[in-house]
C-alpha cells in the first residue's frame, strides 16, 4: 500500500537542514548547535546482540508549535473525508446501557465540546461527521484523558476506534516525549503510542481513522502489517512515526530489524484483544509488552478493547493494566437487538439453492456478507454465485493483500454487493451499511458467531442475520439458543428440542430418529420465501415462509 504524505509538507520543511546533513556524524555540542546526536543500538529491545547494529544518529531541530494546525491540503482533505460516513444512527444509539466500574471513575461526557480537544482535533471531528459521541466514546474519552488504564468490552461497531484515538492524539500533541519521536530520516523510530490489532484489515482501518483525526497536526501515524512489502513500510517509518498501528507479527519483525523501539511508548492499545488470543498472538503480545525497554504498567497508559471477556482476557488485563476502569457497553458478549436473527435447517446438499432463494428475496443491491468455514469453500462459492449472475467477490487468508483490499473496496462501494468470506473478515472490519449477514457455514463456537453477525446492525442501524443449521452444528446448539433467547429473537421449536437433547445426553447416539423428525419439521416450517413483509411478522416459524423484512 502506498501511503500519502501530502499533509506533512510543512513538517518535512522543518527537517530540511537535518536531511542535508544525513550520514554525517556529530557529537553533542550544547554551545548553540541546533542539531543533536545520540548513541543508538539496533535490534529487538534495543539490545546490542544478535542482529542489531550501533550507530550515531542525528536529530533535527525543534518541529515548531504543535498546538497550531499546519496549512490545509485540499487534495488530502478530499481523500480523507470526502467519503466520510460514520454509519452511526445516533438517534437510535442512545439507549444502550453503559456501566463503568473502578475507583474514582471520571464523569462521562455528553458532547465533544465537554472535553478540551483543541482546534485541530475538533475540526477533524466535524469533517468526519460525528455529531456527538457514541456511548463508548462518552465514557472512554474522559477515562483515557484522565490517564487511567481501561478495559472496555463493547459490541462490535460501537465507535471504539475513535474512543481511544481521540484522547491519545490529544495527549500526544502535548507530550514532552515528542523530541524522541517522528524524526525524518532516522533509521529507528520510537513511537509515543502503539496500537496492536489482530488483522491487516483492522490495522488499516485504525490507521485510516488516525490519519483523519491527526489531519493538519504534526502527529504522524504509520502502519505495519504482514503480507505487504516490508521495505515500503520501513521507508514510511523512516519519515517519522508518533502513532504506530501494527499487527503483532510484523511489529516483532520490525523490532528485531532495529527499526522500531518502544522505549518511549507512553500509550498502548490492544484492540480486539479476544481475537488476538484466538489467533494465537499471546506469545508475541507478551514479548512486545513485557520486554525490558517497554515502559512498565503504571508508567505507560494501557487500554484494552474486546467484544467478549473470557478468562484469558481477564488474565491479560490483570497482567497489563494497573488500577484500571472496567467499561461495559451493552451486555458483554451479547448480540445487538438491532439484528434480526434467523436460524433455518438446511442440509449441506441444499445450501447453494437455498442461498440463491435467500439472495433473490433480499435483493441484489443490498450489501450481503456470506460466511464460510474454509478458503476453498470461499473460492468455490464465489465461482458459483458468479456463474449464477451475481456480482460478488471473496476474501480469505490465501488472497494477497492487494486482492483483499480490492475485494473490500468493491464490496464497500457496492460494485460487488456480495462478499464471501472466511472468519478473517469478521474480526473488526467496519463496513457500515451491511444489510444481511448469512452464515452459510456456522462457526464452531458462539463467540465467533457473535463477531460475525456483528458486521450488520451496527451502531443503531437495523440488520438481518440468517444462519444455515444442520447435523454438523450440534456443538453450538445450546449456546445459539441462549443467544437467541437473550436477544429476544424467535426460536425455532426444533432448535429448542435439539438443545434439550444435547443437554441431557452425553453423545448424539440414539437420537437419529428424533433428529430426522426435527429436520422434517424444520423443512416443513421453513416453507417458501415470502414477500417483503413487516419485520415483526417475518420469520421461519409456522407456514409464514421467510419474509425479507424491511431492513
Amino acid at each position: 500500500m502506498a501511503f500519502d504524505a501530502g499533509g506533512w509538507n510543512t513538517a518535512k520543511d522543518a527537517y530540511s537542514n537535518f536531511g542535508n546533513n544525513r550520514g554525517k556524524s556529530a557529537f553533542f555540542n550544547d554551545r548553540g548547535n541546533s542539531n543533536r546526536t545520540r548513541f543508538e543500538h539496533g535490534g529487538f529491545g534495543g539490545g546490542g546482540g544478535g542482529g542489531g547494529n550501533t550507530r550515531w544518529v542525528e536529530e533535527p531541530r525543534d518541529e515548531g508549535d504543535w498546538s497550531k494546525p499546519t496549512p490545509r491540503n485540499e487534495r488530502l482533505e478530499h481523500e480523507l473525508f470526502s467519503a466520510s460516513n460514520t454509519g452511526i444512527n445516533f438517534e437510535k444509539y442512545d439507549d444502550i446501557p453503559v456501566e463503568a466500574t473502578g475507583q474514582n471513575c471520571p464523569h462521562h461526557i455528553e458532547s465533544f465540546q465537554d472535553v478540551d480537544m483543541g482546534e485541530i482535533i475538533m475540526g477533524n471531528i466535524a469533517l468526519s461527521r460525528y455529531t456527538r459521541p457514541t456511548p463508548v466514546q462518552k465514557y472512554a474519552i474522559p477515562i483515557v484523558k484522565s490517564k487511567r488504564d481501561l478495559m472496555a468490552c463493547a459490541q462490535t461497531g460501537s465507535g471504539k476506534t475513535a474512543a481511544f484515538l481521540l484522547p491519545i492524539l490529544i495527549q500526544v500533541k502535548s507530550s514532552s516525549f515528542k523530541e524522541y519521536n517522528g524524526k525524518y530520516g532516522r533509521r529507528k523510530q520510537y513511537p509515543i503510542s502503539l496500537v496492536l490489532a489482530p488483522t491487516r484489515e483492522l490495522a488499516l482501518q485504525i490507521y485510516d481513522e488516525a490519519r483523519k483525526f491527526s489531519y493538519r497536526s504534526r502527529v504522524r501515524p504509520c502502519v505495519v502489517y504482514g503480507g505487504a512489502d516490508i521495505g515500503q513500510q520501513i521507508r514510511e517509518l523512516e519519515r517519522g512515526c508518533h502513532l504506530l498501528v501494527a499487527t503483532p507479527g510484523r511489529l516483532v519483525d520490525m523490532m528485531e530489524r532495529g527499526k522500531i523501539g518502544l522505549d518511549y511508548c507512553k500509550y498502548l492499545v490492544l484492540d480486539e484483544a479476544d481475537r488476538m488470543l484466538d489467533m494465537g498472538f499471546e506469545p508475541q503480545i507478551r514479548r512486545i509488552v513485557e520486554q525490558d525497554t517497554m515502559p512498565h504498567k503504571g508508567i505507560r497508559q494501557t487500554m484494552m478493547f474486546s467484544a467478549t471477556f473470557p478468562k484469558e482476557i481477564q488474565i491479560l488485563a490483570r497482567d497489563f493494566l494497573e488500577e484500571y476502569i472496567f467499561l461495559a457497553v451493552g451486555r458483554v458478549g451479547s448480540t445487538s437487538e438491532n439484528i434480526t436473527q434467523k436460524v433455518v435447517w438446511v442440509e449441506e446438499s441444499d445450501k447453494r439453492s437455498f442461498l440463491l432463494d435467500l439472495l433473490s428475496a433480499t435483493g441484489k443491491d443490498s450489501l450481503t456478507l456470506v460466511f464460510v468455514e474454509t478458503k476453498k469453500g470461499a473460492d468455490a462459492l464465489e465461482d458459483f454465485l458468479y456463474r449464477e449472475g451475481y456480482a460478488c467477490t471473496s476474501i480469505h487468508g490465501d488472497r494477497s493483500q492487494r486482492d483483499r483490499e480490492e475485494a473490500l473496496s468493491q464490496f464497500r462501494s457496492g460494485k460487488c454487493p456480495i462478499l464471501v468470506a472466511t472468519a478473517v473478515a469478521a474480526r473488526g472490519l467496519d463496513i457500515s451499511n451491511v444489510k444481511h449477514v448469512i452464515n452459510f457455514d456456522l462457526p464452531s463456537d458462539i463467540e465467533e458467531y457473535v463477531h460475525r453477525i456483528g458486521r450488520t446492525g451496527r451502531v443503531g442501524n437495523l440488520g438481518l442475520a440468517t444462519s444455515f443449521f444442520n447435523d454438523k452444528n450440534g456443538n453450538i446448539t445450546k449456546d445459539l439458543l441462549d443467544i437467541l433467547v437473550e436477544a429476544k429473537q424467535e426460536v425455532p421449536s426444533w432448535l429448542e428440542s435439539l438443545a434439550y437433547e444435547h443437554q441431557h445426553k452425553s453423545s448424539n447416539r440414539g437420537r437419529s430418529k428424533r433428529s430426522r423428525d426435527y429436520r422434517q419439521t424444520a423443512a416443513g416450517n421453513a416453507g417458501g420465501f415470502g414477500g417483503r413483509g413487516n419485520r415483526n411478522q417475518a420469520g421461519h416459524g409456522g407456514n409464514r415462509g421467510f419474509g425479507g423484512g424491511e431492513i
